[in-house]
């Protein structure tokens, strides 16, 4: 692995050589000639190693190293000493110190050395780079879904997290604009600041514009002192502004100057504040549209929309709703202090039919609701809601002992269950003996598929 290398000494010619012998093994070299200058041009550029000499007239070798560990911690740092020094080099390694080498440097040795610790730095940025592929995956856990439709929207989201990009996200209500937002700042740089939350059509103008930028004392009746505004707040973090398109016209205008010149001014103060924040905004509505019909700044509208993260629909992605019905199932069995095990294959074809308008927060309540209702260990149809059933309609019925159209082998069997007991008038026994199974399957199949 070839790197970037500062090398720190105020010896000239030692500088001079090993230059040359760090660049010919293919490295690419900076030079520093005492401490409070490797100090400066580590904080200002990126470096890979340093080596540095212990001592040099103005700030010395152990002194630098202590200084740069206190912003840079990782970076490695070999130390170079005479023979009659080695107990500084031995407090250096105290310090944080990935190495030392005795003057004169043995050439061999010096690259061995700085073998070593490249391939540590490598090791190093390879195990992060894994612990934050990890961090991320764990992040958007909560956006359930494997579907083509929502893997495409969380590759995206994915890869604009890391940047300080504005990220506009739209799509119909119900369908996890604020769980994108809220793993994309947790997957961002900013992820140490607060991620601040603001719905926009709760507000009224002149309520939103002192929520979002402050105000002084005395700007407007019942402001008894001064306030800090959610911009203020959230400064080197993110803000999350639900329901942009609701925001007023004349508040769109103060928006973009602040998107603009990073920076806000309170209502009733004269002077600007600067602020550091990345905008992750959110919308139901058509904002191209709105633009067109001159409801919705274009200016605002491009500054807002750099990355458009488009949330699909339930109803375009159902192949999801198992895994979010028992997503649903084990979070709502568990507040409820139930044992649960699952869905009837009737429930679930119900669940799967139905086009939910509502999207997932809609299938979120019908779940909470049919957990609440359940009275065996099995979702049955019978705890939907009629809404839901009304748009179901079993495409199999067994007339006469046939059976029309498709159905699972599961609800053939349920069906032909229901019906044998029927025909025995609730004789579990001799139903058992026409269905060609023992007593104890039979009774385990009417627990399974919840028939009384």
């Amino acid at each position: 692995m070839k790197g970037r290398i500062l090398i720190v000494d105020d010896d000239a010619g030692h500088l001079t050589m090993l230059n040359t012998v760090l660049s010919s093994l293919g490295h690419r070299v900076e030079r520093a000639t005492d401490g409070e200058e490797a100090i400066r041009a580590a904080r200002e550029n990126p470096h890979d190693l340093i080596l540095m000499d212990v001592r040099m007239s103005t700030v010395n070798g152990i002194e630098a190293l202590k200084r740069i560990k206190e912003f840079n911690p990782s970076i490695p740092i070999i130390i170079m000493t005479a023979y009659s020094s080695v107990d500084k080099a031995v407090a250096a390694m105290k310090l944080g110190a990935y190495d030392y080498l005795t003057k004169p440097l043995n050439f061999d040795e010096l690259k061995l050395t700085l073998e070593r610790a490249m391939n540590h730095l490598k090791l190093s940025l390879e195990n992060r780079e894994l612990k934050e592929k990890i961090l991320s995956e764990n992040r958007f856990a909560d956006i359930i879904g494997s579907s083509p439709a929502m893997q495409k929207v969380k590759d995206i989201a994915k890869i604009s997290a890391p940047t300080d990009a504005n990220i506009l996200i739209t799509g119909e209500s119900g369908t996890g604009k604020e769980l994108f937002a809220k793993a994309i700042h947790k997957t961002s740089d900013r992820k140490t600041y607060p991620l601040v939350v603001v719905n926009c059509a709760a507000l009224t103008e002149t309520l939103l514009e002192s929520e979002l930028f402050g105000h002084e004392k005395g700007a407007f009746t019942g402001a008894d002192r001064g306030r800090d505004g959610l911009f203020k707040q959230a400064d080197k973090g993110s803000i999350f502004l639900d329901e942009i398109g609701e925001m007023p016209l004349s508040m769109q205008v103060k928006l973009l100057r602040t998107i603009q010149e990073k920076e806000i001014q309170r209502v009733g103060g004269d002077n600007t504040i600067k602020v550091d924040v990345r905008i992750i905004a959110a919308t139901n509505r058509d904002l191209a549209l709105a633009v067109k019909n001159t409801n919705f700044r274009e200016d605002l509208f491009y500054r807002l929309n750099v990355i458009n993260i488009e949330a699909p629909p339930l109803r375009e992605r159902m192949g999801d709703i198992p895994l979010l019905a028992q997503h649903f199932l084990t979070k709502y069995s568990k507040r409820n202090r139930k044992d649960l095990k699952g869905f009837t294959p009737r429930a679930m074809d119900a669940l799967s039919g139905y086009a939910w308008p509502g999207n997932v927060r809609e299938l979120e309540n019908c779940l909470e609701r049919a957990v609440i209702l359940c009275m065996g260990q099995y979702i049955s149809e019978k705890d939907l809601l009629p809404a839901v059933l009304e748009k179901y309609r079993p495409e199999t019925e067994f007339q006469n002992g046939a059976a029309i159209g498709r159905r699972s082998l599961g609800d053939v069997e349920a069906i032909a269950i229901k019906q044998t007991l029927e025909e025995t008038k609730g004789n579990k026994s001799q139903a058992a003996r026409i269905l060609n199974i023992t007593r104890t399957t039979l009774n385990n199949k009417l627990k399974k598929y919840d028939i009384s």
